[in-house]
């Protein structure tokens, strides 16, 4: 049996069209930032694919292109202009590692603490504050479409916000937001690319270099071209799996096991409980079954520690001990998510 691949949430793989981008992309290896004609071509097709990119996610700021997610969450958390910042408690550990003196926001009920955040924000120092759109170990959606208090209560204050929608970009609409981080590899794009969207670049302190002064080092042309064509291919309704199939998915899941829920849920990620295997033991089970799934972020699902998302989201140590992530993509086919279950069914009677 071919192996079956359900942790589209660490990386998804690249869509045909971006791949034969990047070919195109590898053609024009002068720098664009050199002055000469053939630099000037390759600038002229980076300045296309940022078009694009704006374009396809229905932007009209500014687009910082980035080696990804991470980077892009350093630039918007290190260099706004802000005196302090504040994340949520389920935030990636990139956040953290970027802004390590970060105020930390609890979560109530799978959503940020407005009243903690509003009391937040009446300290002296105009704030950052750091909301991811969709948790990437659970589902969550902290950041609802069509839902912006939070980002408003930041305005009000005076402050900025960001939103990592490195879950969610390229699937579903950007939420209301200041800077909006974006990661390539996500939706169907290379690995080694991503973006940082801003409003004003005003609200950005300049390093020199290229992107306008705001980032270091030769752009990604290829990587770029491939980004700009992943998201023309689609966005989730493109997917080869309809919505009724993935909440059937989940339905049938839960009759062997516990779908955590922790506030409103997306439809491509899901958390799920075995009823007494740890999830060291579920992983093991299953990639030898053919399954490749997850425990928690692919930044930290290598570790024994407890994850600290799940501990945020008030889930019990036990319970999270023995919780695996499933996170389906644009490739991913109703009957691979059928064969999972039966696996899962088969796993639950062993």
């Amino acid at each position: 049996m071919s192996r079956i691949y359900l942790d589209h949430a660490a990386t998804t793989p690249l869509r045909p069209a971006a791949a034969e981008a990047m070919r195109h992309g590898f053609e024009r290896w002068a720098n664009p930032s050199s002055p000469h004609a053939e630099g000037r071509a390759a600038r002229a097709a980076l300045e296309d694919a940022r078009g694009r990119v704006k374009a396809a996610l229905g932007w009209d700021g500014e687009v910082i292109f980035t080696s990804g997610a991470s980077e892009a969450l350093a630039i918007g958390l290190r260099r706004s202009k802000a005196e302090r910042r504040l994340a949520s408690a389920v935030e990636h550990d990139a956040v953290f590692r970027a802004a390590p003196d970060a105020e930390v926001l609890p979560v109530v009920g799978g959503a940020v603490d407005a009243d903690a955040l509003a009391a937040a924000l009446a300290s002296p120092g105009r704030a950052l504050v750091a909301v991811q759109s969709i948790n990437s170990e659970t589902g969550t959606v902290l950041l609802p479409h069509g839902e912006d208090s939070l980002c408003r209560l930041v305005r009000e204050a005076g402050g900025l916000f960001l939103a990592d929608c490195s879950q969610s970009a390229g699937k579903l609409p950007l939420p209301e937001a200041d800077l909006i981080v974006v990661s390539a590899h996500k939706l169907g794009g290379p690995i080694g690319v991503g973006a940082l969207l801003v409003r004003d670049l005003a609200m950005l302190e300049p390093s020199g270099g290229h992107e306008r002064g705001y980032r270091p080092g030769t752009e990604n042309l290829p990587g770029a071209l491939g980004f700009a064509a992943a998201l023309e291919a689609g966005g989730i309704e493109t997917w080869a799996t309809s919505y009724p199939e993935r909440f059937e998915f989940k339905d049938l899941l839960s009759r062997k096991a516990e779908v955590l829920r922790p506030g409103a849920q997306c439809s491509h990620i899901v958390a799920v409980a075995s009823e007494r295997l740890s999830a060291a033991a579920l992983l093991i089970r299953f990639d030898a079954m053919g399954f490749a799934i997850s425990a928690g972020s692919a930044c930290s699902s290598g570790t024994l520690k407890r994850s600290r998302a799940l501990e945020a989201f008030a889930i019990d140590g036990d319970l999270a001990d023995r919780v695996v992530r499933v996170s389906i993509g644009w490739s991913t086919t109703p009957a691979e998510l059928d064969a999972f279950c039966e696996a899962w069914r088969e796993v639950a009677r062993t």
